[in-house]
């Protein structure tokens, strides 16, 4: 079975979203990430924002394929999986990653009991995901390949060839491009470029 070459995710913050059950306020917010600082900002302008509110709870996920997932729920305060882990779930409905989802509640007097609460913070992530515009994007691998400028015909040759996607290229006597190739036209490019003579590749940052 090959490895799934693309994933969904947003790549702008969503609009405020307002859930409200028995006075009680949840405003819902999705935005994208890709690292834990990512979040601790996000939680902090929230914080700012609604600084009058009784929980901000959240759950996060980052990562673009499921080897390399790590998420994150946390019901701050609230009772034990009743805010966090529901907010998750609807991550994983609908399978979206590098995200943040923060649901922000005003308590309104009345206690709304664990299934109440599972059904609010659910409601407002779900309410927070249908307002992004959500996008798929493919998992690329990106290699360097360098070589000598008399080799420089045989290598754009390939590249005009198979399409490539060049993101940086140094031409002088010694050369190098970097490419972007998709996961599952990798291994496929990788061994085009391996066999010339001459010619060096490796995947990029090792």
């Amino acid at each position: 079975m090959t490895e799934k070459d693309t994933y969904k995710t947003i790549t702008k913050a969503s609009p405020e979203v307002l859930f409200k059950d028995k006075h009680s306020k949840f405003f819902g917010y999705a935005f994208p990430i890709t690292t834990e600082d990512d979040v601790k900002t996000h939680i902090e302008n929230l914080k700012k924002q609604h600084h009058q509110a009784r929980h901000w709870c959240y759950a996060y996920q980052i990562g673009k394929s499921q080897s390399e997932f790590s998420f994150r729920a946390n019901d701050d305060g609230e009772p034990n999986n009743s805010a966090g882990m529901p907010i998750y779930g609807q991550i994983q409905s609908f399978e979206v990653t590098n995200i943040l989802i923060v649901v922000v509640r005003y308590f309104g007097g009345v206690k709304l009991g664990v299934s109440g609460l599972i059904n609010a913070y659910r409601t407002g992530a779900q309410m927070a995901l249908e307002a992004s515009k959500i996008i798929t994007k493919t998992i690329n691998v990106e290699y360097a390949i360098t070589f000598d400028y008399k080799n420089m015909n045989k290598v754009m040759r390939i590249v005009k060839e198979k399409n490539l996607n060049v993101i940086n290229q140094t031409l002088e006597l010694s050369c190098e491009l970097i490419i972007s190739v998709r996961l599952k036209e990798a291994a496929t490019v990788f061994e085009i470029f391996d066999r010339l003579y001459e010619i060096n590749i490796r995947t990029f940052n090792d």
